[in-house]
């Protein structure tokens, strides 16, 4: 996830720097080593693995690199290590090899911080015994929580709600439709528009009848996995994450990805991951990434979509996307909601 909030130095004033992780990842870190990248002086790409995670230093120093890090603070988050001189130790290694591994790569870590719980409250201090200790701001007080919610994007206490987002809802159900959708014939590829037309008018149809609190049916369901296997259907589907009623379409993808069995899920995962992108959502966008291309990995758009959050590419410039959307729907002569206004933040 990426931010452009300008601050005169990490070291100045750590407490508000941790508080600004939860708004940053979309939700409040636990046993994680969350390392803060800063490019000109800004906070740039925010990467966090679990502490006791496979993924080495090398793997996180070369996504620092790809964001363009030129220096980086760490935060180490463990509140039954925090008062711990054995996991002290444990700390400072983990630190000196993050430290050799962005070294190799000329980016310097400028500070490495211990908190045992990001909340108001919650104390730090630093992994190398500089003395530096103190207590974290308020997270819900961070300008960068308030950007985020006047941006549209939910905060979750753990990620484990985030995960919670695209889990399977009702396995009987999804076994059902995966039944349904076995005895469906394959789209024919040669189609003619009208037909493409009218799937993506009904995914417009479905996404307005989700926002007034009404479930789609199974035969709803299993025409909308079907019709996202057209492309010319998905990808005209791409735009509505720009468009005025892009958190009912979101809505949908999160709902599909939720019921559908798999593969049927992938594509409705891939629409959620664009969405959320779209809208500066790192978070999540990664967790539906993750989950698509679990399922296929080879999948062209998850792939690119990845390797765009993982380089740090910024939500406006994965919007431009959405023109192809756009396009389409014109070949179509399908009618999408209008673009709408993303508010730049303040930094």
């Amino acid at each position: 996830m990426s931010s452009t909030h300008r601050f005169a130095s990490p070291l100045d004033r750590p407490g508000a720097l941790i508080a600004a992780l939860p708004a940053v990842l979309g939700f409040v870190p636990e046993k994680s080593l969350v390392l803060v990248t800063i490019y000109h002086g800004a906070m740039g790409a925010v990467l966090r693995t679990d502490l006791d995670a496979a993924e080495s230093m090398g793997e996180l120093a070369d996504l620092a690199v790809n964001a363009g890090a030129e220096e980086a603070v760490a935060v180490i988050v463990d509140a039954d290590g925090f008062s711990c001189r054995m996991c002290a130790e444990d700390h400072r290694d983990l630190v000196a090899d993050l430290a050799g591994e962005l070294d190799r790569r000329d980016i310097d870590l400028l500070s490495a911080l211990i908190v045992d719980n990001v909340a108001r409250g919650g104390r730090f201090h630093c992994a190398d015994g500089c003395g530096l200790s103190g207590a974290v701001d308020d997270p819900s007080a961070s300008p960068i929580a308030a950007a985020a919610v006047l941006d549209g994007r939910r905060l979750y206490t753990r990620r484990a709600e985030l995960v919670a987002v695209i889990c399977p809802l009702d396995p009987e159900r999804a076994a059902t439709l995966a039944a349904l959708l076995d005895r469906t014939c394959a789209l024919d590829e040669a189609r003619p528009d009208q037909q493409a037309r009218d799937d993506v008018e009904h995914a417009l149809e479905c996404a307005a009848q989700l926002g007034t609190g009404r479930e789609l049916a199974d035969d709803q369901l299993a025409r909308l996995a079907l019709a996202l296997t057209d492309v010319r259907v998905r990808d005209t589907l791409f735009a509505l994450a720009v468009g005025d009623n892009a958190g009912s379409a979101e809505s949908l993808w999160a709902d599909l990805s939720r019921r559908l069995p798999e593969p049927w899920q992938v594509e409705p995962l891939v629409l959620l991951a664009f969405s959320a992108y779209a809208r500066g959502d790192g978070p999540l966008a990664g967790i539906a990434l993750d989950a698509a291309l679990t399922c296929q990995p080879d999948h062209r758009m998850a792939g690119m979509l990845d390797r765009a959050l993982r380089a740090g590419m910024r939500p406006e410039q994965i919007r431009e996307l959405a023109r192809t959307g756009y396009r389409l729907a014109k070949q179509l002569g399908v009618r999408l909601p209008p673009r709408r206004a993303f508010g730049r933040r303040a930094g």
